[in-house]
């Protein structure tokens, strides 16, 4: 497969999946791999990624899952392109597909209640001063609600589930209850949380939820995730995410 300028080819080091990162864009970090072994999805669900990216949750939600199908919509062009050329490399045309829209616009393709699992690693800053923005446009709007703000994630989300499918984000602590309300209200009702910190008895770094359609009140707190050992080493790995779980 040809490679485009800053384009570099990385083993995810899990049942010889690949995945094409490219530096000038926006690069996948631990939470995409936490995201993906924590949702979960039985073989005969089609699934939804909002915010493909690189593809590389969707890949290894496929992996983990085995699910009927995963679309992913993902509105920018660059990483539509980089997430099109992830799911080639590793042969899964048949099983994820992506498409180059805003998932606001999700009728055109799906009706509602189509899915029966939606995942997203959204974008955790809201856009509210726009001299924060990187000058990178595509790494903005990946860092950036600019084109997916939570009060709409949460709506066309809960458009998308049918009644008692599953949703999961990743997202950061300082955000927890504007998320929390806004899937309350509609219909997401939150099940399980757990957050996730680099090390013992720090503040977490982000947490993860899934939430049900239309499930009565009631959400259960997991123990949380502790990233890094006491030298400051990585824990998880991909591999041993896949293995051992959370």
């Amino acid at each position: 497969m040809k490679l485009e300028k800053d384009e570099r080819i990385e083993d995810l080091q899990l049942n010889n999946l690949k995945i094409i990162q490219n530096k000038s864009l926006y690069c996948f970090t631990s939470d995409s791999a936490i995201l993906a072994n924590f949702v979960s999805a039985k073989k005969t669900d089609t699934c939804l990624e909002i915010g493909a990216g690189s593809g590389v949750i969707s890949i290894l939600v496929n992996e983990k899952n085995c699910p009927k199908k995963i679309y992913a919509f993902e509105a920018q062009k660059e990483m539509f392109n980089l997430a099109e050329k992830n799911i080639k490399l590793n042969k899964l045309e048949e099983k994820i597909e992506i498409i180059n829209e805003k998932v606001q616009n999700f009728e055109k393709y799906f009706k509602s209640g189509f899915f029966d699992v939606v995942f997203t690693n959204p974008p955790y800053l809201k856009t509210t001063n726009k001299q924060l923005l990187n000058e990178n446009c595509v790494i903005a709007n990946c860092r950036h609600d600019t084109l997916l703000p939570l009060d709409e994630l949460a709506r066309t989300s809960a458009k998308l589930l049918k009644f008692g499918g599953k949703f999961f984000i990743v997202y950061r602590p300082d955000r927890l209850s504007e998320c929390l309300c806004e899937l309350s209200k509609n219909k997401l009702e939150p099940k399980k949380l757990f957050f996730v910190s680099s090390k013992e008895n720090s503040s977490p770094i982000l947490f993860l939820l899934e939430a049900i359609k239309g499930a009565k009140p009631g959400m259960k707190v997991l123990p949380t995730l502790i990233t890094n050992d006491k030298e400051g080493n990585y824990i998880y790995t991909i591999q041993k995410l896949y293995r051992e779980g959370l």
